[in-house]
């Protein structure tokens, strides 16, 4: 950092007279009133510009922006921000670093140096995607989970690995370690950096949309796309819109059986009505202090789910006392503490004095929270307990959508018998055939996990116990979990009601569910029910966790064991037992459910940081399996062309130095003509590998036998399987078919063709494609593969009523123009069927979020927005996209 080329090194200092070594940009040395009325997330936005002036990428006016958020909030006032650092998990890794490893390939063809190629920030890639639940509610299925997992993607850890040596400044932990947020939470979070002589507050990117649940920890980061990642990581600060922030304010105390899922799921749905796309939320008030850091982030962790970019709980002294009770350092916490005071950014959340300018507040008394859950099929459709058996039957009548099945009236109690291992059973719509207690949402919340093990003792005293066909599961986010489940006695109840550890990973909230057993599979198959799977994961999207559920609940850890219990999600706790025991007693879920006393008292006691140390020292030597894996010392990689995993992808074929004019898109046929909501697991789905799938029949030629197929999740480093998985999903909704499946209509010839077929066929003929699409089209996980793999299909633009966040940018940074219609306008109003052909105009000069035409064969001719924000996007298109212009500039 040359700080003497910077316009504001008259406000840097030392932070302590005695080590003047150590400096800071001192924000309040500004002298502008503006500052201290700023929210303190923007703060960090601020302190960014601040110390990364140097009037080439940040400017002097970039930080007057900033400064005048209260004005220019509203304006699309494009903003640049350089986080501290970036964090992957490998699903989202594996890719970025192939993209890396090939653009070292692509620089040295260009004459270029490839070492250029190299993080120029910390990346920290945490192993946590790959693992599956093959085993449960055995002893040793921890073991058996462990061992598959690295039969199947031993070529994939070798290429991290190979990768963590061959660059810098990345870091890579093992697998078997944890799920990557609850190990950013726990301790790769720095809170404040002291680098290069220098503090400054810890921001980050991640390429995982649940990024965001380190802002619980007061730490700014949020999701991005994989492609923006690797540019952050290449020193390139993101271009973001200065974001309205909504303050929440909490206030009141939760009753004492209330547990931060509830409250998440609470402020979920309530935020999803306020509506805060792109924007941040910064919590405030009285309530939060009432709330631990894990329950902040339990909330934070869900921001994606409520659709906010960010949300902050800036740093307080609860913060500290977390820090403390995770092992961090003594001497760190002291500078922490000094630093974020000195430049104003400790908050004292009983002090309303602090509390800065917000967009707009919006209220929530914790007091009047209830116990709830999310579903059937999205996060934010929040079901009080109470309530759920009549939600369930109504979903079951309505008509097919987000809260409709469509079973016919005289099908709802129908009951098909099936034999398990000997014994007599039968399932009906509402029966619960998994119950996981996985993801970081949950699991990096020691009250409700000693919350769950306490009501599985309390449950097995009253004798009670879950059927065993249930596929039961607990994926702890940190060897803490099991560490502080053991010491306080719990481990056992949770245990011999089915839920063993079965690994470290996100597993069930990610769809690595595993498989359920044969005779369930054919009863659910036979009476065509609606089962459900119940998880204290973030997403329920429909075909997400498993094939088989199609409704599926967000719950609390205890409430997913309550579930298991009861068999079913069509009862209502407050007046029908959870069970019978075998003396013949009701026992109800009043009877088992701990008081948030019991838990914080067993918290106290069990919780402690020798914990966090043990665990944190040595886990990324502890894991004997990696260690012992050797690979290759090259800095350019030597691809296998044998290798079904890692393949050199064909993004930087024919790059030359000289930059190609954008063209219009003359005469393109519409691939697909889908609906609202359509999510990035539709795209690009992260699962099973189908038997009959273009992706199947491509690795069945490759000489691969369906039980190697593996997830497309795990074999996102090669693109000629991803690319025949995309729009792969089953419950994918074309209207060119009006029913669920991953075909389209090839339009020359009107055959139904699986969509990859039928984009190859398209491609070999020529002609250009286009995605019709309705609002929110790539909502859900960030997944850049979503945005690669439409590329790869030839898809140049996509027409929709609006994009998320991420997934704009992702299509943004493939070179796929994302175009909105005008609003007020959608495809019905225009009239559209998709069976037309689509030239989009474009003209020579573009300028951000400009009105083009799109003339059709029909005589028609409309206008849609370019989603094209910022110059800096414009930029990136004219290069072909984002890593193209990397490539570019390392060769100049």
């Amino acid at each position: 950092m040359s700080a003497m080329s910077n316009p504001y090194a008259h406000i840097i200092e030392p932070l302590d007279p005695q080590k003047p070594e150590h400096k800071f940009f001192n924000l309040t040395k500004l002298g502008d009133p503006r500052y201290e009325r700023l929210p303190f997330s923007i703060r960090v936005l601020l302190e960014s510009a601040v110390r990364n002036c140097d009037e080439f990428l940040v400017k002097k006016e970039d930080v007057e922006r900033i400064l005048n958020w209260k004005q220019t909030q509203t304006q699309t006032v494009e903003v640049p921000f350089k986080p501290a650092r970036v964090i992957l998990q490998d699903f989202t890794g594996v890719p970025a670093v192939v993209d890396f490893a090939a653009m070292r390939d692509a620089v040295k063809q260009l004459g270029g140096d490839p070492e250029k190629i190299n993080p120029v920030c910390p990346a920290d890639l945490v192993i946590d995607h790959s693992i599956q639940v093959d085993f449960n509610r055995k002893s040793d299925s921890l073991q058996k989970n462990q061992e598959l997992e690295f039969e199947r993607n031993k070529e994939r850890f070798e290429f991290l690995k190979w990768g963590s040596k061959a660059f810098q400044n990345m870091r890579i932990i093992p697998p078997g370690s944890g799920i990557v947020h609850q190990v950013n939470l726990e301790y790769l979070a720095r809170v404040v950096f002291q680098q290069d002589g220098y503090y400054y507050p810890d921001s980050l990117v991640g390429t995982d949309s649940h990024t965001t649940m380190i802002d619980g920890l007061g730490v700014l980061g949020w999701g991005v796309g994989g492609i923006e990642a690797e540019a952050v990581m290449l020193g390139q600060p993101i271009s973001m819109v200065l974001p309205e922030v909504i303050g929440y304010k909490l206030q009141g105390t939760p009753n004492k059986y209330i547990t931060s899922t509830d409250i998440v799921l609470t402020v979920t749905k309530h935020l999803r009505q306020v509506g805060v796309v792109g924007k941040f939320v910064e919590f405030f008030g009285p309530g939060v202090a009432q709330l631990s850091i894990a329950d902040r982030a339990t909330i934070a962790n869900m921001c994606p789910e409520y659709g906010a970019t960010a949300a902050f709980f800036p740093v307080d002294h609860v913060s500290v006392q977390y820090l403390q009770q995770t092992g961090r350092e003594a001497e760190k916490l002291g500078y922490i503490s000094q630093y974020l005071t000195a430049v104003g950014m400790f908050r004292d959340y009983s002090d309303e004095v602090q509390d800065p300018d917000f967009t707009k507040v919006v209220e929530l008394d914790l007091s009047t929270v209830v116990p709830c859950c999310s579903g059937p099929k999205r996060p934010q459709d929040r079901v009080a307990v109470s309530e759920m058996k009549q939600d369930f039957e109504a979903c079951l009548a309505a008509k097919q959508g987000f809260k409709g099945f469509q079973v016919p009236l005289e099908c709802h109690d129908v009951s098909i018998p099936f034999q398990y291992n000997g014994v007599d059973y039968s399932l009906s719509h509402g029966s619960v055939v998994i119950a996981a207690i996985t993801s970081c949402t949950n699991t990096s919340n020691p009250s409700v996990m000693l919350g769950a093990g306490l009501l599985a003792k309390k449950a097995i005293q009253c004798g009670l116990s879950v059927k065993p066909y249930i596929k039961t599961s607990l994926s702890p986010g940190s060897g803490v979990v099991t560490y502080y489940l053991r010491e306080s006695g719990v481990m056992q109840y949770l245990a011999e009601l089915g839920f063993e550890v079965v690994g470290y990973g996100c597993m069930t909230c990610i769809g690595n569910s595993g498989p359920l057993p044969e005779p369930v599979v054919e009863a659910i198959t036979q009476g065509d029910l609606v089962v459900a799977g119940v998880l204290s994961g973030n997403r329920n999207f429909e075909g997400r966790v498993h094939p088989n559920t199609r409704a599926n609940y967000l719950a609390s850890p205890p409430l997913v064991i309550a579930y298991a219990i009861a068999g079913t999600v069509r009862i209502d706790f407050e007046k029908e037992p959870i069970a019978v025991n075998a003396e013949g007693k009701e026992i109800f879920l009043r009877d088992i459910w701990p008081t948030r006393e019991e838990i914080q008292a067993v918290e106290r006691r069990f919780v402690i940081p020798a914990m966090f140390k043990e665990v944190y020292e040595k886990v990324e030597k502890v894991n004997e399996r990696w260690n012992s894996l050797s690979v290759s010392s090259d800095k350019l990689y030597s691809w296998d062309p044998k290798s079904t995993y890692i393949k050199s992808p064909p993004f930087f074929e024919g790059l030359t130095k000289k930059l190609q004019q954008p063209k219009s898109i003359v005469d393109a046929y519409v691939l697909l003509n889908l609906g609202d909501s359509v999510t990035t697991d539709h795209i690009s789905p992260a699962g099973n590998i189908a038997r009959n799938s273009p992706a199947a029949r491509y690795l069945t030629s490759r000489g691969l036998t369906p039980r190697e197929f593996n997830s497309y999740g795990s074999r996102r480093g090669n693109d000629a399987v991803m690319a025949r998985g995309t729009f792969a999903n089953i419950r994918l909704f074309n209207k060119f078919l009006n029913k669920q499946a991953p075909h389209t209509i090839y339009l020359p010839t009107g055959d139904m063709l699986d969509v990859f077929d039928a984009a190859e066929k398209y491609q070999q003929e020529g002609h250009p494609l286009l995605v019709l699409a309705g609002k929110e089209y790539g909502s859900g996980s960030s997944r850049d593969w979503a945005a690669k793999g439409p590329f790869l299909l030839g898809i140049k633009a996509v027409l929709a009523e609006s994009y998320e966040r991420i997934h704009r940018s992702n299509l943004v940074g493939m070179g796929v123009i994302p175009l909105e219609y005008i609003p007020g306008e959608t495809a019905d109003s225009l009239g559209l069927t998709g069976r037309e052909r689509y030239t989009v105009v474009i003209p020579p000069q573009l300028t951000p979020r400009m009105v083009v035409d799109i003339k059709l064969d029909t005589g028609k001719t409309f206008q849609a927005r370019m989603r094209f924000d910022t110059d800096v996007e414009l930029t990136y298109f004219h290069h072909g996209g984002i890593l193209n212009y990397m490539i570019h500039k390392m060769t100049e």
